[in-house]
């Protein structure tokens, strides 16, 4: 399982992406994001699924960037390119997969800035090689393990926030995931692009520098659990149960 976190806001783009690689009993660390820039050119990609379908899928990608790159003038068309490399992945290896008891899984984060588009658009891209773009209402994605990061999502990110606003909320939709999850867990990655300036940061995070990020979110949900006392008071009540 991982951990893919993409936010659009009106400023520009977040990615947050956990490291973690678990196969049976051994853990190791790998990137899960990778970045694309050029003249006129930004873009991340973001993958849960199959390592080795990513892999190659990513590697056709890249190769095809170096060759064409400068052709792909809007960010849908970039996503239409990267679809097309994970179909050509499909036919190569599906067949082989089935036979090992696999089956062909690889679902795709895409950000993206280019030359002709006049913002920056985030999109959600399905292993059939299909993609929805994110909307101002629902202004972020997650795949991989997508159940413990939502909740504060949805509850407080809005289009109009702040790229450290996003990020914060980022962050700690990761640790809501990390407390809950033996899958996800740091060193943790998280790129920051401001619109239209055609240039991401990208740092790495470890479980030392995020420390006080969790321990903070550990006192805000234990405080916010005591201060509900008076609220649920009458339905605790009803039900014969004194404060």
């Amino acid at each position: 399982m991982t951990f893919c976190l993409g936010i659009k806001c009106q400023d520009g783009l977040i990615a947050i992406a956990d490291t973690r690689i678990t196969s049976g009993s051994e853990v190791s660390t790998a990137k899960k994001i990778a970045v694309h820039e050029g003249e006129g050119r930004a873009m991340f990609v973001m993958s849960s699924g199959l390592r080795s379908v990513r892999d190659k899928a990513i590697t056709y990608f890249e190769e095809r960037l170096r060759e064409s790159g400068d052709q792909l003038l809007r960010s849908y068309e970039a996503v239409n390119a990267l679809a097309e490399e994970m179909r050509r992945v499909y036919n190569e290896d599906n067949e082989w997969l089935i036979k090992a008891g696999l089956h062909f899984d690889l679902h795709c984060i895409v950000g993206s800035q280019l030359t002709e588009d006049d913002s920056p658009h985030l999109y959600l891209l399905y292993p059939q090689g299909n993609w929805v773009e994110v909307s101002q209402g629902t202004p972020y994605l997650i795949i991989g393990d997508t159940r413990f990061g939502k909740p504060v999502l949805d509850r407080t990110l809005r289009y109009e926030a702040s790229l450290e606003r996003a990020l914060r909320l980022g962050m700690l939709s990761f640790n809501s995931t990390e407390a809950s999850s033996a899958d996800v867990g740091p060193p943790m990655d998280a790129l920051v692009y401001p619109a239209n300036s055609f240039t991401m940061r990208e740092r790495r995070f470890n479980e030392e520098e995020l420390a006080p990020v969790a321990q903070y979110w550990q006192r805000a949900i234990e405080h916010a659990v005591e201060q509900a006392v008076a609220p649920v008071a009458s339905l605790a009540q009803s039900l014969g149960i004194d404060s």
